[in-house]
């Protein structure tokens, strides 16, 4: 895990030959306004920011042979509602702060697309914990909420899925969680997060998002099937002196 939440892209993780360009567009649904484009001197000659050629040409850049745009490719080829509203905002970002300067939108932005993590959580007596950075409450003593639906977990973040290359990571997602009722989805999540983010009432600062330590879920590695895992684990690190998270981080879902 994460990775193998990605299975029904196997064929171009596992492969014998590096996924090109060709490959990837082919995944992409008909009408589509943008496309995959090698990464090379010709396509940078156009001296246009990352995010600004993907909004008005609508091209990818994506390198060859490379897992971190790989990873990226696949984000886009499952979310691309999200991807879209994430680059509009990057886009009008750098148009109202030039090519040298970075808003607070703009870290919030790119901390989330590269690290990015959805946490749909129906029972909200698990955010106590999770505000407290107590860990042990969170990812042992509630560790049934994990496999029983009361708290469900999606990465999103290409950087994060490439860290999971390397199993002996201890993994930590820039979480955004969702309040919502039994019945809502992951799926109304993202649409969720898609809309909240295009309308500019979500990620607009970096402290809007929360650490999640992914290794101390459930299943996603042998280690965390003990107590003592989550009292010294790494990855579990204490609330900073004055951090308070915002009230409303967390968006209410009805249906």
């Amino acid at each position: 895990m994460p990775l193998l939440a990605w299975r029904e892209y196997a064929g171009l993780l596992c492969g014998q030959a590096w996924p090109g360009v060709d490959a990837l567009n082919a995944l992409l649904p008909t009408g589509r306004a943008y496309r995959f484009a090698a990464q090379t001197p010709d396509l940078l000659a156009d001296g246009l920011h990352y995010e600004q050629r993907i909004a008005g040409r609508g091209l990818i850049a994506t390198r060859e042979g490379n897992w971190h745009d790989l990873l990226n490719a696949l984000v886009w080829l499952r979310h691309p509602k999200l991807k879209l509203a994430l680059n509009a905002m990057q886009v009008a970002e750098v148009a109202r702060m030039g090519p040298k300067r970075r808003s607070r939108a703009q870290y919030a932005l790119t901390q989330f697309d590269e690290g990015g993590v959805l946490v749909l959580v129906r029972d909200p007596g698990l955010l106590a914990a999770w505000d407290a950075h107590d860990w042990y409450e969170l990812f042992w003593t509630r560790r049934a909420a994990w496999r029983d639906g009361a708290i469900e977990v999606a990465v999103f973040g290409h950087a994060l899925l490439e860290l999971a290359l390397t199993p002996a990571r201890l993994l930590v997602g820039r979480a955004l969680p969702f309040l919502a009722p039994a019945g809502v989805g992951l799926h109304t999540v993202f649409e969720a997060c898609a809309a909240a983010i295009a309308d500019g009432r979500l990620l607009r600062d970096p402290q809007e998002l929360r650490p999640l330590p992914l290794s101390g879920l459930p299943g996603w590695r042998g280690d965390n099937e003990v107590a003592a895992f989550h009292r010294i684990a790494a990855c579990y690190q204490p609330l900073r002196p004055g951090r308070r998270y915002p009230p409303t981080h967390s968006i209410i879902i009805t249906g």
